[in-house]
C-alpha cells in the first residue's frame, strides 16, 4: 500500500467533503474548491474522516493512490485554513503597490510592469518591498507567486530582484580588481 494513501484525512468541524461520480468538492469558511478524481481511485466519508481506496495493486493505481490522497487533503487544508507565500522586492528603487486585482511591480524596468490576479487569489503588500499571495488552491498560490517571481529573479551579484521570502540567494564575487 501507498504510505500516503493509506492514511485517512481527518476533516475539521466547518468543513463538507462531497464525493461525485468524477469530482471531490470541498467546502469550508474559505470557500469552495473541487478536485478531479482518477476512475482507479475511491473516496469513502464517515466518522470525520475520508479514506481513499484504490481498485488494484499496479504500479499506476499505487501512484494514483497517493497523489488523490494528498489533493484531497491540501483542498482540506486550504479551504480551512487556507495558504500563503511571500515574496520580497530587493533593490534601490523597487517597490510593489496593489491597487484591487492588479499587482504595480517597479523593478528597474523603464515600466512599470501590471500583473493581474486569477481569481480565488487575493495580495496585499506590507510596506513597498514585502508581497504575500493567499488563496485556498495551493497549485494556483504558488503558480502565481512563481509567475511574479519570474519578472524579475534574484541576481547573484547583488540580489537585487523578487525573491521568496524564505529563499536563499547564493551570491558569487564580482570581477577581482587589481
Amino acid at each position: 500500500m501507498s504510505r500516503i494513501g493509506k492514511k485517512p484525512i481527518d476533516i475539521p468541524s466547518g468543513v463538507e467533503v462531497t464525493v461525485g461520480a468524477d469530482v471531490v468538492s470541498v467546502k469550508g469558511p474559505k470557500g469552495t474548491i473541487t478536485t478531479p478524481v482518477h476512475p482507479m481511485v475511491s473516496f469513502t466519508v464517515a466518522d470525520n474522516a475520508v479514506e481513499v481506496k484504490r481498485s488494484g495493486d499496479s504500479r499506476q493505481e499505487r501512484a494514483q493512490h497517493g497523489l488523490h490522497r494528498s489533493l484531497l487533503a491540501n483542498c482540506i487544508e486550504g479551504v480551512s485554513k487556507g495558504f500563503s507565500k511571500t515574496l520580497e522586492v530587493v533593490g534601490v528603487g523597487y517597490k510593489v503597490n496593489v491597487q484591487g486585482k492588479n499587482i504595480v511591480l517597479n523593478v528597474g524596468f523603464s515600466h512599470p510592469v501590471n500583473y493581474e490576479l486569477p481569481a480565488g487569489i487575493e495580495a496585499s503588500a506590507e510596506g513597498n518591498t514585502k508581497l504575500t499571495i493567499s488563496g485556498v488552491d495551493k497549485q494556483l498560490v504558488g503558480e502565481v507567486a512563481a509567475q511574479l517571481r519570474r519578472v524579475r529573479p534574484p541576481e547573484p551579484y547583488k540580489g537585487k530582484g523578487i525573491k521568496y521570502i524564505d529563499e536563499q540567494i547564493r551570491r558569487k564575487a564580482g570581477k577581482s580588481g587589481k
